[in-house]
């Protein structure tokens, strides 16, 4: 099996619009997708959003200035290929409200 990574992306305001209720399904949901025997690991990254390096630049706020959308976290899972991969992120519920690319890491 090979490692792959799921990188979760979406825009955070939405996640401010649900009510309490909302937000505990929303949570039991992932943690349930967590529990699948693909899963090897998780990591929610913090609400700030980050800093950009590129080339000798001085850092930059955030991500992307052109979108609203985040990289909120990552999951590393096991797989036969990308084929399989993909399979596996369409189970994630994160795709309700955002957007997953999934990768291979170098070496795999």
């Amino acid at each position: 099996m090979a490692q792959f990574l799921l990188f979760l992306y979406d825009d955070p305001s939405g996640w401010e619009k649900l009510s309490p209720e909302e937000m505990q399904k929303a949570i039991e949901k992932y943690m349930a997708w967590g529990k699948g025997a693909y899963y090897r690991q998780g990591i929610r990254l913090g609400a700030d959003p980050g800093k950009v390096l590129r080339g000798k630049a001085r850092p930059a706020d955030g991500p992307y200035s052109e979108t609203k959308e985040v990289l909120g976290g990552f999951y590393a899972i096991e797989a036969k290929d990308y084929d399989d991969a993909v399979r596996i992120a369409q189970t994630h519920p994160h795709l309700d409200h955002g957007t997953i690319e999934v990768r291979k890491p170098w070496g795999e």
